[in-house]
């Protein structure tokens, strides 16, 4: 019972998910501490002098019923900027790692050149030939 527990434990894919847990959660972090204090002041100051940010209240004086587009665009922002360094710091780096690893051990094979311009020639020749026999025998 331990061992099958243990050898889902010590998978790659198991560490690695948790070293991505571990780090996107730090991320977010930096970057919620960012939003709120460069992101946010900077969308506020769009909606003028006497609103609390860009939105609007459904009832005037009443500030449980604000409704905040600001907010709406900042967590729009910490998801773009956490998805882009997810991608370039962990899944970039990785996905290289692993192709090199692969053509190290032989299982990528290396992609096939393109076709030099002899072969492309000759290719085009043989094909007017075909044609050309192909048109004689039909007439």
């Amino acid at each position: 019972m331990f061992q099958g527990f243990r050898d889902f434990i010590l998978r790659g894919n198991v560490v690695e998910l948790a070293v991505a847990v571990v780090i996107g959660t730090a991320f977010t972090a930096i970057v919620s501490a960012f939003s709120d204090n460069i992101i946010n002041p900077l969308i506020a100051s769009i909606g003028g002098a006497d609103v609390s940010g860009l939105g609007f209240h459904v009832r005037a004086g009443n500030a449980a019923t604000f409704v905040d587009f600001g907010a709406v665009i900042t967590a729009a922002i910490n998801f773009l900027i956490i998805a882009a360094i997810v991608y370039f710091v962990l899944v970039m780096p990785m996905n290289k790692l692993n192709e090199a690893l692969q053509k190290r051990k032989g299982v990528i094979e290396p992609e096939d050149e393109p076709a030099s311009l002899e072969a492309n020639l000759l290719e085009e020749i043989r094909d007017l030939l075909q044609a050309d026999k192909s048109g004689r025998l039909q007439s």
